[in-house]
């Protein structure tokens, strides 16, 4: 957990841009949970409402293109945003104009959760939209999150260190592929750095299916980073943290189960008939 800070006084920000899960289990909800537990507060804007449940997506609403730009406008002017954490894109249009944004403050260091599809295999992300990612805006982050099949789409590769090496000529300087879709029996984590840095982490594999899991991860690097660590710690302080909150996640729903995210504040409540 992180330090108190004083009441009054300054406290890191996030601002998370990413889509709306009702069910609580993934999205900008995730990003905002993740973010206290590190003592970190988050600012949100919405990309896509959708409608679903731990079951599954059934339908994404993006969010006008203008509106999520001019939002995110106020905030930076407002904020002092430590980094831009991007989840779900939700359309082309959004994408575009969060690359102009990124390119409006070149200092800001960016975290991308590239989600392409939702947690049970719908996809959210079409051609045009994924062409946009792997062309202009991965060039812009700073760290991206793909999981494996994300890491193929995005890079044509198939292997975890081939398509690591197709996105670091991106631009992008560090890449982090989670070996949650992978059938091992433990979940392996590379992360890979331009400079031809690669750290691996081995995780004991969880019995359950977990719906924000990827969030989860992606919202707890990014707040480490607000908080000041350097990549490499960062990504090793949030998968510990992922990993606990998976471990005592609850079932809210019939399907898949929610990550208990701030694990580390809750007591049992009662138990769901």
């Amino acid at each position: 957990m992180a330090n108190k800070v004083a009441p009054g006084g300054p406290r890191p920000v996030l601002l998370c841009v990413g889509g709306h899960d009702p069910s609580g289990g993934a999205g900008i909800q995730a990003d905002a949970e993740a973010a206290r537990a590190a003592g970190v507060h988050a600012c949100s804007v919405i990309s896509g409402l959708t409608d679903q449940d731990t079951r599954g997506l059934v339908r994404l609403r993006p969010q006008p293109a203008e509106a999520v730009a001019e939002q995110c406008r106020l905030l930076l002017a407002d904020s002092r945003v430590g980094v831009l954490k991007l989840g779900l894109l939700g359309s082309l249009p959004v994408t575009r104009v969060l690359g102009d944004l990124i390119a409006e403050h070149p200092q800001l260091p960016v975290v991308l959760d590239p989600v392409l599809t939702s947690g049970t295999g719908q996809p959210v992300a079409d051609t045009a939209l994924i062409d946009r990612v792997r062309g202009h805006l991965l060039g812009l982050c700073t760290l991206t999150t793909p999981n494996l099949p994300e890491a193929r789409l995005l890079s044509g590769g198939r292997e975890p260190d081939q398509c690591a090496r197709r996105l670091l000529r991106t631009g992008c300087p560090w890449v982090l592929i989670t070996g949650t879709h992978a059938p091992d029996t433990a979940v392996i984590n590379r992360l890979y750095g331009r400079d031809g840095s690669r750290r691996e982490w081995s995780w004991p594999r969880l019995a359950g299916v977990y719906h924000g899991s990827g969030c989860t991860l992606a919202s707890a690097i990014a707040a480490h980073l607000v908080r000041g660590l350097d990549p490499e710690d960062a990504v090793a302080e949030a998968q510990s943290y992922t990993w606990e909150s998976l471990n005592h996640a609850w079932r809210t729903g019939r399907s898949q189960l929610t990550p208990n995210r701030l694990f580390a504040l809750d007591t049992p409540g009662p138990q769901a008939p």
